[in-house]
């Protein structure tokens, strides 16, 4: 009986069959403990965008831990690196002139920006403005207010009722959200979160049109956008930092993580637009909020090492890359009568939806016997989302692996 008890895991089968225990990482590769490799279709869970094995990120991460590990943001307080990597994100914001708000972890910028979101029309006279409004099959984190909000009853499920302000509408239809503000009254709406592609809860791409006719309504009827770019981050759209600037979406708020750091060390932010910072830089005003860890400086050092990676090996570009070879190789799986459709052509992202999704779990089974670590998303989606540096050699022998382990 082992003591570690893993996340969205039965861990009874755990017991029974035992960990899969990845021992080391290269490139778009990991081995086993035994010294097998396998090739990574998910970038870990989605972050690993430079690749594994990066010694120079390591290496920041240790200097800075040799200078000071970290000290607390809270007040007055920083370090170098923090302000260093703030002042970077501001560079590549969406919106000119963001503010950038740390946190430890996806689920933490969710949170943030919903209790941000609210704390903002209170300060500007409308504290009526309290329902934070997500979409069906969106997935936006474990805290309480992102399962609240978030499209996918079953992470709900036992725990009462989490947070009462919480709505979702259909995910493919701009006019439910709009169905929805004439039945709440835009007076209580505080904002609308997006995901630009569903990630955890599917993968499933934005119906044409449907991010900018959102953004529109929101606009419309002073709702605040928050887009979450926990998964899009940070060049996973491909050809750009981020989805919002590849749509031109004007995020209000803007929650990241994963690609920040490549997932060497835990960290998120949220990027703030002027307007929404406004009422807090004023003076006077205290937002009471904050983590421990918030802008930790041993992630910070490895977040700019693993940008300064993404910028001078032209790994945006690449991630573009991908979403045209994943695009064109995977279409053939289509045709398999064990998958009912591919998803792709945006970003370095696709699914395989698999006819029967109770077939998920065992096939990442299966998968690795063909020398594939996979993993089964909401649906019956079987999740690819590799590392940047995967090139089309390794696209074709991924797709084979699924091939084999489809049968």
């Amino acid at each position: 009986m082992g003591a570690l008890w893993h996340g969205f895991a039965d861990m009874g089968a755990v017991e029974r069959e035992g960990a899969f225990v990845v021992a080391r990482g290269e490139g778009a590769y990991i081995y086993d403990q035994a010294g097998a490799r396998y090739l990574d279709a998910t970038a870990g869970l989605w972050f690993t965008n430079v690749g594994h094995g990066r010694a120079e990120i390591a290496d920041a991460v240790a200097a800075q831990l040799r200078t000071v590990a970290h000290y607390s943001n809270f007040g007055d307080f920083t370090e170098p690196a923090t302000q260093e990597l703030a002042e970077k994100l501001a560079s590549i914001a969406p919106v000119a002139g963001s503010k950038i708000f740390f946190t430890s972890g996806g689920s933490d910028s969710v949170d943030t920006a919903a209790k941000l979101a609210r704390r903002y029309w209170h300060e500007l006279g409308r504290p009526d403005k309290t329902v934070v409004v997500g979409r069906q099959r969106a997935y936006h984190g474990m805290h309480i207010a992102g399962t609240a909000l978030a499209g996918i009853p079953v992470n709900r499920e036992g725990y009462g009722e989490l947070m009462a302000d919480a709505r979702t509408v259909e995910w493919d239809d701009a006019k439910a959200l709009l169905t929805l503000i004439e039945e709440l009254g835009a007076e209580r709406i505080a904002a609308f979160f997006c995901e630009p592609i569903i990630g955890a809860g599917g993968i499933f791409l934005p119906p044409d049109g449907y991010l900018a006719e959102v953004r529109r309504i929101c606009r419309d009827h002073d709702i605040l956008f928050v887009v979450d770019e926990v998964v899009t981050g940070f060049g996973r759209i491909g050809g750009s930092w981020f989805a919002s600037t590849r749509f031109d979406l004007e995020p209000d708020l803007m929650t990241t993580a994963k690609g920040l750091t490549s997932g060497y060390v835990p960290m998120g932010a949220v990027f703030i637009a002027p307007h929404i910072a406004e009422p807090f830089f004023s003076g006077g005003v205290w937002w009471r909020h904050g983590y421990t860890y918030g802008g930790h400086a041993g992630a910070a050092a490895a977040a700019l090492a693993n940008l300064e990676i993404v910028e001078r090996e032209g790994l945006l570009d690449e991630a573009k890359r991908l979403e045209t070879t994943l695009h064109t190789k995977l279409a053939p799986l289509a045709d398999h009568p064990r998958v009912a459709e591919i998803r792709s052509g945006l970003g370095a992202v696709a699914a395989i939806q698999l006819a029967d999704p109770s077939e998920g779990l065992p096939l990442v089974k299966t998968l690795r016997e063909h020398g594939i670590s996979g993993r089964a998303a909401g649906q019956g989606a079987m999740q690819i989302s590799p590392s940047f540096v995967m090139t089309d050699d390794q696209v074709d022998e991924l797709v084979e692996g699924f091939s084999s382990a489809l049968g």
